[in-house]
């Protein structure tokens, strides 16, 4: 067969145009539910937050209890506090020989600071692991949700997945809103994951497969921005509206207008090639022309209205099962797989841990959330400065140095120097939020076409350890106060060598198939695209 009777999509997208009106449209279009996918992946962090509470203690309190303790929490709580105990009553008065000097007791009922969270509302004083708990619970849902999503994805189109999962959390959101305990409570919230988790990861990939090589990294990293500002909306909301229903009730009820978007939004053009729908595919690449305002040649006509015309170097379509057959013989692929595990585990557990543990930190725990979220735009700004400019492994290994570098030596930091300690664990956010953004862009770019999203899927599961743990390191840090910091550290380094392994994709067309996939690492690289194809 001879190259004009194969079709080229990147080929047909520097006619297109790379990124063109057609696909800034979509962009628009993908980009809000994306925002959204941010506000729900960490509203947990202020619905389920910490709030101070005290024990309960009948003889002293006034009608209506209220949290201050007006003197008398000296003598009737441990260190005036008493979250958990309470001195033992010897007496019936609120009089400091009514109460033991030092005989406690545990505490049956508190009282809140407020109600704006699950904690008061369903009593979980002194249980903290339950309260972290939702974190991991959620993550525990993404876990299952990415390959629901990559099998709708790779079956029945990145559209169908995308407008599902975009949809769906809106059902679970509402009624978790109404939830009438903790049990209730974490269920839609692990419910609410898994249907709604997965818009993300199809919602970035049917952006990029319509857009061109060089417009790779800065599709990617608009994607990236916008989740960071979607974080910094949701702390601005809960910040106005701290009461967790109702709080609940505003952000994910919107979402039920994302239905209109069965008329909106196109299927991905290289998902309908690779299923051999030509027909449908040439359709769409008219309609983005026609939008772009660009006149497509002769010969790429000819080769979208001709059924002879093949994608790339397949005179067939691939099955399906023989490409997971060919995966799993591929000793490269297989490789990469575990290498990319790595990384997704090293990338959402420093990520989704430095999150959380912004509001711990001194001062305004909305302000402090707020800048982790929007510090990660500078180093997606990163990315695409030095993605396509030193190539990807480099900027990722750099990224996972710095970041690695400023984490492990935050517990080093003498505590009267807090402006450095938050320095670190910004500078420490900003690279993990570069490599991970990075990450995506680099892991889509290893696999083809056919089962690129079930791959990164893959690879984005394993990451699920990273996030399932990462709610768990505030209870770490009352073992050890620096150990969270030191397996970010630790781990961000790892990943940093293991970049060594992997092939370069600078100015690497995507593999359409496992052949081209497995001949990255010695195909040719120039600085014009347009000759460059995978084989």
């Amino acid at each position: 067969m001879s190259k004009k009777d194969v079709l080229n999509l990147d080929s047909i997208l520097l006619e297109l145009g790379q990124f063109g009106w057609y696909q800034i449209r979509n962009y628009c279009f993908i980009l809000i539910p994306i925002a959204f996918s941010a506000v729900y992946s960490s509203q947990y962090i202020f619905a389920a937050g910490n709030l101070e509470y005290r024990c309960k203690v009948p003889v002293c309190e006034s009608s209506p209890p209220k949290f201050e303790t007006n003197g008398w929490g000296g003598w009737a709580l441990p260190d005036g506090g008493g979250r958990c105990e309470r001195f033992v009553a010897v007496g019936g008065s609120c009089t400091p020989e009514a109460f033991h000097p030092t005989d406690t007791e545990r505490c049956d009922s508190w009282i809140y600071e407020h109600n704006d969270t699950i904690v008061a509302t369903f009593d979980l004083a002194c249980e903290e692991w339950k309260r972290t708990l939702v974190g991991t619970i959620h993550s525990a849902g993404i876990f299952f949700a990415l390959p629901l999503t990559a099998y709708i994805s790779d079956s029945f189109g990145r559209r169908v997945a995308f407008i599902l999962t975009a949809v769906a959390p809106a059902i679970m959101g509402v009624i978790r809103s109404f939830s009438t305990s903790y049990v209730m409570y974490i269920i839609f919230e692990l419910l609410e994951a898994i249907v709604g988790s997965g818009v993300y990861s199809s919602g970035f990939i049917l952006a990029l497969e319509m857009v061109g090589i060089n417009r790779r990294v800065l599709g990617g990293n608009i994607i990236s921005c916008t989740f960071a500002i979607g974080q910094a909306v949701v702390a601005l909301v809960a910040w106005a509206v701290p009461e967790w229903r109702t709080l609940t009730r505003i952000i994910y009820a919107p979402s039920f207008i994302f239905i209109l978007y069965c008329f909106v939004i196109e299927e991905s053009v290289r998902w309908l090639l690779s299923k051999g729908r030509k027909k449908e595919a040439a359709r769409i690449i008219f309609k983005a022309a026609e939008i772009n305002k660009r006149k497509l040649s002769p010969e790429t006509i000819k080769q979208l209205t001709d059924e002879t015309t093949q994608l790339e170097d397949t005179s067939v379509v691939e099955n399906k099962e023989s490409l997971v057959l060919q995966v799993l013989r591929s000793r490269v692929l297989i490789s990469r797989l575990f290498i990319c595990a790595f990384w997704w585990i090293t990338v959402t557990f420093i990520y989704y841990g430095l999150s959380i543990n912004s509001v711990s930190l001194g001062g305004n725990s909305y302000v402090n959330y707020i800048l982790t979220a929007l510090v990660e735009i500078p180093g997606y700004c990163l990315s695409v400065l030095t993605l396509d400019r030193f190539g990807r492994k480099a900027s990722i290994m750099t990224a996972f140095f710095v970041c690695g570098l400023s984490l492990f030596g935050l517990p080093f930091i003498p505590t009267h120097l807090q402006w450095l300690q938050t320095s670190l664990n910004l500078l420490g956010k900003l690279s993990i939020s570069m490599a991970f953004s990075s990450i995506y862009i680099y892991t889509s770019e290893l696999y083809p076409t056919s089962v690129r999203h079930s791959l990164v899927a893959l690879c984005s599961m394993a990451g699920r350890i990273g996030q399932v743990i990462a709610p768990q390191t505030p209870l770490l840090m009352a073992y050890m106060e620096s150990l969270p910091y030191l397996l970010f550290g630790i781990m961000a380094a790892i990943a940093g060598l293991l970049m060594l392994l992997t092939p370069e994709t600078l100015h690497i067309q995507l593999p359409d198939t496992v052949k081209q996939a497995e001949g990255i690492a010695v195909a040719p690289r120039t600085k014009k695209t347009t000759d460059i194809i995978v084989d």
